[in-house]
């Protein structure tokens, strides 16, 4: 029996043509070839743009921050001030304005409205911040507040970076999809005509 044509015959595997490279695939359109050149060059941005981006906006967020606290830490001071008039008591849980009285550095009278518990009674102490100009204020920030501000811009800026790379990549990928729809409508009608004539014989 003869091995000519038997699929268990032995040998080299044809050779690849001279003008086809290594690996390349016949089949792959120019389209495709930009479309894997581009996605690697979108995860190389991003593996190196990302955290760039993140730590750059979040520092620059957290010294903005931090001049801010600065700031606010000279400007304000916490004063011991008295209440006198005295908040109801009722079944809410929600702090109530109340009118505080306090003696400034200067040794002037001053007045100003807190937020207390309800049911304070008149005459309690409280602890107020005010200003330099003896405005009632809130607490200055701290530099716990400008880390949390700092880490949440920094995360939002990562974030929109992602965004915007999927964005590019899906937009990119729709336009080469209508491209490549678009060669195979202009294919299919050369095609078509030559294959459906084989049923009409």
């Amino acid at each position: 029996m003869s091995a000519q044509g038997s699929p268990y015959t032995s040998g080299p595997p044809p050779r690849r043509g001279d003008h086809e490279p290594k690996g390349a695939n016949s089949l792959r359109r120019a389209s495709d070839r930009f479309e894997c050149w581009f996605r690697r060059a979108l995860i190389v941005a991003l593996v190196l743009g990302l955290p760039a981006v993140a730590v750059g906006v979040g520092l620059a967020a957290y010294d903005a921050s931090m001049r801010t606290v600065r700031a606010q830490a000279a400007e304000r001071h916490r004063i011991t001030a008295r209440v006198t008039a005295g908040v109801e008591s009722d079944d809410g849980w929600a702090k109530r304005a109340a009118q505080v009285r306090w003696t400034d550095r200067d040794g002037r009278v001053r007045t100003g409205a807190v937020l207390v518990k309800p049911g304070t009674p008149r005459g309690t102490t409280v602890r107020v911040w005010v200003t330099g100009d003896g405005t009632v204020t809130t607490a200055p920030a701290s530099t716990l507040d400008a880390r949390a501000g700092g880490s949440l811009v920094g995360g939002l800026a990562a974030f929109g970076v992602a965004a915007g790379s999927y964005a590019a990549w899906a937009g990119v990928r729709l336009l080469l999809d209508r491209r490549r729809y678009a060669q195979w409508d202009t294919e299919w009608d050369l095609v078509e005509p030559q294959w459906s004539a084989r049923f009409h014989r």
